[in-house]
């Protein structure tokens, strides 16, 4: 699934990284800063939108 996703230090400044999931790391299905997934490019963030599926 590709999604947006931000990343620790890119709070602040809201950048987004792209990417498709790898693994997801939050355990439930809902979270309010959102679900926390590794990307196949290894990169950890926070998902902020669905792109497609």
């Amino acid at each position: 699934m590709m999604v947006q996703v931000v990343q620790k230090h890119h709070q602040r400044t809201g950048e987004l990284t792209e990417g498709v999931i790898a693994v997801l790391l939050t355990k439930s299905s809902f979270h309010p800063h959102g679900i926390k997934v590794r990307l196949e490019s290894g990169v950890v963030g926070r998902v902020k939108a669905v792109m497609r599926e």
